[in-house]
């Protein structure tokens, strides 16, 4: 399975970056998904209605976020009301949305997407470690492929998540 995962879409700059770039990364990979973190796509803070709409007109199929995901009031309803945009699982259960999403690629195959955050630098959060766990036993056999997109600050944390989930996830990213 191709995937084609877009770092941080950064403000008004990174979706017209977006916009006019993933046509010709598609047509040259040919992904069977794209997925990008999108938690800074308006104005370097947050995402909105208009921000996600933007996205994923220029055709991304599954937006990431981070620590910025709520940072926009307007798009807090977006996480509940879009399946296809997480949000750190790792955040208080009683914010919107989902931090995991079993999505179809265009050739119909299952790829589970994880989003979680780090600990270190950042708020204090549940603990992305044991809930990568859970939400590998949610996945189940429901498919093989499995990519997690881990924003965190330290690179010893993020080497560390990968050390913990090698030979159980496709790809970690972040």
């Amino acid at each position: 399975m191709k995937v084609l995962f877009i770092g941080d879409i950064f403000g008004e700059a990174g979706r017209k970056f977006l916009k006019w770039s993933l046509p010709s990364l598609e047509k040259k990979y040919d992904p069977d998904i794209v997925i990008a973190n999108g938690e800074n796509s308006a104005g370097g803070f947050g995402i909105t209605p208009d921000t996600y709409l933007e996205i994923v007109q220029s055709g991304v199929d599954v937006i990431t976020g981070g620590n910025h995901s709520f940072d926009k009031k307007e798009g807090m309803p977006l996480h509940d009301s879009e399946s296809n945009l997480l949000r750190p699982g790792n955040y208080p259960s009683e914010l919107p949305g989902k931090g995991l999403g079993i999505f179809s690629t265009k050739k119909g195959k299952k790829i589970a997407v994880m989003n979680l955050m780090g600990r270190t630098f950042m708020d204090p959060l549940d603990c992305p470690f044991r809930l990568a766990d859970k939400m590998l036993e949610e996945i189940g056999d429901q498919t093989n492929c499995v990519l997690l997109d881990f924003h965190a600050e330290t690179t010893s944390e993020k080497m560390a998540m990968g050390w913990h989930l090698d030979g159980r996830v496709s790809c970690v990213v972040g």
